[in-house]
């Protein structure tokens, strides 16, 4: 066995390969407000809107996203813990966040 306090136990015959456990996803917390910005940098000039300040894990983000992506009736993805909606209907979707309870500001451009 090595001595060195640097090395780490790659692979041991007895417990199999060694793998660090994951660590537990930290969901950021805002400032109880959620912002809708649009963002057109990166996409070629199509504008998408970006949801901020949910405070919601990963799988409530999910459902949430699809929600608003089948009431709007257009595309989007989950990056981080941010929602991207494509196109500018910035009025829509607060109306739809306000209707859940959320305190909503559109943010930006």
């Amino acid at each position: 066995m090595i001595s060195n306090s640097d090395s780490q136990l790659v692979y041991s015959t007895d417990k199999g390969r060694i793998q660090a456990e994951p660590a537990a996803e930290v969901v950021p917390q805002g400032d109880g407000i959620v912002r809708i910005q649009m963002e057109r940098k990166g996409r070629k000039g199509k504008g998408a809107m970006v949801i901020t300040g949910l405070g919601l894990d990963s799988k409530a983000l999910k459902a949430l996203a699809g929600e608003l992506k089948k009431k709007m009736g257009c595309g989007g993805a989950v990056k981080g813990f941010d929602i991207e909606i494509q196109g500018d209907n910035r009025e829509a979707v607060k109306a739809l966040l306000e209707s859940r309870g959320y305190k909503v500001k559109l943010a930006g451009g």
